[in-house]
C-alpha cells in the first residue's frame, strides 16, 4: 500500500507527536493502555509468610480489596504513573459478581499452569496511543467461574486445558461483542466509545458500567506513597464529574447519553478494603471497594455513598439491545485547562474519524508487508498486541519486604526471602510486559526481544526500555539485571546486547546511527556480561551454567535450583550464549572504535574471549560438550567428589542447538582499521 496524495495532510501526524514526545514539547504518552489486567496474585501483593502470591490475592478478593502496588481492570487507561484509571465493567443479569477484570486459574487450578479463560483481542493502537481499540466477548448466560475451575481440576496435564468457549455459553451466539475504542484529542484530552452489539437472536439487557477511580495510594504511610492529600470525584451535574488530584491535577469527566437515549447514574464508593467481610474488622469507610457490585448485583441500595463522592465512580448505563442490534456510549476525559468547545457530537465524531485516518497512514507507512493486505493486517494487530501490553509497572521492594506498617503487615522471615536481595530495586515506570494477565511484570529477555519490532514504530521507546534495565535502580550493584518478579536473582538469557545492537543497526539503516546510545548501553553491559563470568563461571572454565535461562521444560531438573551432591552443571546452552553475548560486544565495540580509538582494546577482548569459549564448548576436558558421534551438543553434569569425572546429559533439545546462534561476521576492511 502507498500513502496517496489526500493523505499528505495527515501523513506525519502520528510522527509529529511521537517527534513532539520525544522533545518533550506535548505530552503525547501521558495515558495510555497501561492498565494491567490482572494485579492479583502478584508477587508484589503478596504479604503472606510463605510467599504463596496465587493464594496470598486470589481473584475473589480482587473486587474487595485494595491494592498496594497497582491497580487492574478490563480494557482500560490510566495516566503513566497509574493514578488515575479508566476500565470497561459489564453485568448481564445473572453473573454473581460485575465483570470488571479478566478471570483465569492459578498455576494449581490450571491443568497446565496459569491461564487465562477469557476472549479479549487488542485491535488496534498507535504508538503514542492517539488511538486504541480492543474487544471483549461477554457472555449472556452466567459466567462459568464454577465450571472452568471444576473441569480443569479433574484434568491431568496429559489432557488438554478446559477453555471457555468448550462451556457453551457461547452456543447459538448469545453473547455480547464490547468494542472499546479511545481518540486523544489533545494529550488530556481522551475520547471513549462502547458499542456494544448483541450477537444472539433474541433480545437481551446489558448493564453497561464505565469505572473511573484513583488508585490508592493514601493508606500506605510515607514512603513514597501515602502523604499527599486523598483525591476525589464528585458529580457535579446529570452528566459530568470532577475529579482532583494533588499531583494529577483536576480533570472532568463527561458521558453521554447512549444511543438509545439512556441516560448514565452516577455511583460512588471509595477505593478501600472491605475489611468487615474479608477480616472482620470494622471498615475504614461505609462505602467500599465492593460497593457498585453489592448495589448491583446483591440489590443493596445503601451501599454506594448519596453524597455522590468518592475515589471510585461508575456511570450506570442499564441497556437492552434487540437481537443483533447494537446500542453506542461516548465518554470524555479532559483536563479542566483544556476543555473541548463542544464535548459530543460532530467534535466527538471528528476527533474520532481523523485518529483512526491518521493510524491508517500510519501504519501504510511502517508496514513492510507491500501489496499483500492480508500481512499488513496481521502485522498491525501484532503491533496493537505489543502496544496495549505496556503497563504501568510499580513496585519499590525495600518497601515491600518491610510492610506497610498494619494495614499490610510483612512477616519478618520475608526479610530474607524472595527478592530480599533487590532492595535498591525501584519500579514506578511503564514497561514492556509479555502479557498483561499471564504474565503481569517485566522479563528481562522478553522485553529484549519486544524491542526490535518497536525500534520500527517506535524507536526512541524502544531504546529507552533497554536502558531502563540497565539504570542503578534497575541493575543489581553486582552488575545483575533482574529476572523477573517472581525470582529478580534468577537468570535470563543475556540477549540485552543484542537487541541493543539490533535497535542501534535498524535506526543507522534510516539515517539516525545513536552512537550515544550505543555508548551509554556499552558501559553498563560491560558491567553485566562480567557479572556472568564471574558468577555464571565459577571454575574459570568457560563453560558456563546460567540456571533458568528462559527456556522451560529442556531438563530433567530444575535447573534453577542447587543440584544434589552439590555436582555442577556445565550447559551448552549456557556457554553458547555466553558466546553469543561475546559476538554482540564485540559488534559494538568495533562500532564504537570507529569513532573512538580507546574502543580499539576491548574490542580484542571479546574477540578473544568468543574465541576461549568456542574452544571450551568444542575441546574441554578432551570434546567439551559435543558429542562427535551424535553430532551434537549436550549439557555434562560433573561429580563434586570427582570433578574429572562427569555424566553427557543425552537429551535431544533446544539446548544443543543453541550454539548454532552464536555466529558473528568479522569484515576484513573492519579489522584492518583497527
Amino acid at each position: 500500500m502507498s500513502v496517496s496524495q489526500s493523505d499528505s495532510k495527515q501523513a506525519g501526524a502520528e510522527h509529529q507527536r511521537l517527534q513532539e514526545e520525544k522533545q518533550r514539547k506535548k505530552n503525547w504518552k501521558r495515558w495510555g493502555p497501561y492498565l494491567p489486567e490482572r494485579q492479583w496474585g502478584t508477587v508484589r501483593e503478596d504479604y503472606s509468610a510463605e510467599g504463596e502470591a496465587w493464594e496470598s490475592f486470589p481473584f475473589d478478593h480482587a473486587g474487595k480489596r485494595a491494592y498496594r502496588w497497582g491497580a487492574d481492570g478490563l480494557l482500560g487507561f490510566c495516566d503513566r504513573q497509574g493514578r488515575l484509571c479508566f476500565s470497561l465493567a459489564l453485568w448481564n443479569g445473572k453473573d454473581d459478581r460485575i465483570k470488571e477484570r479478566l478471570f483465569g486459574l492459578d498455576s494449581k487450578q490450571g491443568n497446565h499452569g496459569e491461564d487465562v479463560k477469557e476472549l479479549y483481542y487488542y485491535l488496534d493502537s498507535t504508538p503514542t496511543h492517539s488511538y486504541s481499540k480492543a474487544l471483549y466477548k461477554y457472555p449472556q448466560a452466567a459466567f462459568p467461574y464454577a465450571q472452568l475451575i471444576h473441569e480443569n481440576a479433574i484434568r491431568d496435564r496429559n489432557a488438554p486445558e478446559f477453555e471457555i468457549f468448550e462451556t457453551g455459553v457461547f452456543d447459538e451466539d448469545r453473547y455480547f461483542d464490547v468494542q472499546v475504542e479511545y481518540a486523544k484529542a489533545g494529550p488530556n484530552d481522551i475520547l471513549i466509545r462502547y458499542t456494544i452489539s448483541n450477537r444472539g437472536p433474541d433480545t437481551a439487557a446489558v448493564h453497561v458500567l464505565p469505572k473511573l477511580w484513583f488508585r490508592n495510594t493514601w493508606i500506605w504511610g510515607c514512603e513514597h506513597e501515602g502523604c499527599t492529600l486523598k483525591p476525589m470525584i464528585r458529580k457535579v451535574s446529570s452528566d459530568k464529574l470532577e475529579l482532583n488530584h494533588e499531583t494529577l491535577g483536576n480533570f472532568i469527566f463527561r458521558a453521554n447519553k447512549a444511543s438509545d437515549g439512556t441516560k448514565p447514574k452516577f455511583l460512588f464508593c471509595e477505593n478501600e478494603t472491605n475489611t468487615q467481610v474479608l477480616y472482620g474488622k470494622e471498615q475504614y469507610t461505609p462505602y467500599v471497594k465492593d460497593a457498585i457490585n453489592r448495589y448491583l448485583v446483591e440489590g443493596d441500595k445503601e451501599a454506594v455513598n448519596p453524597q455522590q463522592h468518592g475515589t471510585i465512580s461508575a456511570a450506570y448505563y442499564p441497556l437492552t439491545i434487540a437481537g443483533g442490534g447494537r446500542v453506542s456510549v461516548e465518554m470524555r476525559l479532559y483536563d479542566h485547562k483544556e476543555k473541548p468547545a463542544s464535548v459530543f457530537g460532530k467534535n466527538f465524531a471528528s476527533v474520532f474519524e481523523a485518529r483512526r485516518s491518521e493510524a491508517d497512514v500510519f501504519y501504510q507507512q511502517v508496514a513492510d508487508g507491500g501489496d499483500d493486505i492480508e500481512r499488513s493486517v496481521i502485522q498491525r494487530q501484532a503491533y496493537a498486541g505489543l502496544l496495549w501490553t505496556k503497563q504501568f509497572y510499580h513496585y519499590s521492594v525495600l518497601d515491600w519486604l518491610r510492610g506497610d506498617d498494619a494495614v499490610a503487615a510483612a512477616p519478618t522471615a520475608r526479610l530474607t526471602g524472595r527478592n530480599s536481595d533487590w532492595r535498591h530495586l525501584y519500579n514506578n515506570e511503564v514497561i514492556s510486559m509479555p502479557d498483561k494477565w499471564e504474565y503481569p511484570w517485566y522479563a528481562a529477555w522478553d522485553l529484549a526481544f519486544h524491542m526490535i519490532p518497536f525500534a520500527d514504530i517506535d524507536p526512541h521507546f524502544a531504546k529507552e526500555q533497554l536502558i531502563l534495565l540497565l539504570r542503578e535502580w534497575y541493575m543489581h550493584p553486582n552488575g545483575q539485571m533482574p529476572a523477573y518478579e517472581w525470582g529478580f536473582d534468577d537468570v535470563n538469557p543475556p540477549v540485552h546486547a543484542w537487541a541493543c545492537w539490533q535497535v542501534y543497526l535498524k535506526g543507522k539503516a534510516k539515517g539516525d546511527a545513536d552512537i550515544g546510545f550505543l555508548e551509554r548501553v556499552f558501559h553498563k553491559l560491560m558491567l553485566n556480561f562480567t557479572w556472568w563470568v564471574n558468577r555464571k563461571d565459577p571454575e574459570g572454565h568457560n563453560l558456563f551454567a546460567g540456571g533458568f535461562l528462559g527456556l522451560d521444560n529442556i531438563g530433567l531438573f530444575d535447573r534453577s535450583k542447587p543440584l544434589p551432591g552439590n555436582g555442577r552443571l556445565m550447559q551448552a546452552d549456557g556457554t553458547a550464549w555466553m558466546a553469543f553475548y561475546c559476538t554482540n560486544m564485540l559488534s559494538i565495540a568495533m562500532e564504537l572504535a570507529k569513532n573512538n580509538s580507546n574502543y580499539e582494546d576491548v574490542t580484542s577482548k571479546f574477540f578473544e574471549h568468543f574465541v576461549s569459549i568456542a574452544d571450551a564448548i568444542n575441546h574441554f576436558g578432551g570434546s567439551g560438550l559435543w558429542d562427535a558421534e551424535d553430532g551434537f551438543y549436550y549439557d555434562k553434569l560433573r561429580n563434586a567428589h570427582n570433578p574429572s569425572s562427569s555424566v553427557t546429559l543425552k537429551i535431544r533439545s533446544i539446548v544443543g542447538l543453541l550454539p548454532l546462534c552464536a555466529v558473528g561476521v568479522l569484515e576484513e576492511n573492519v579489522i584492518n582499521s583497527l
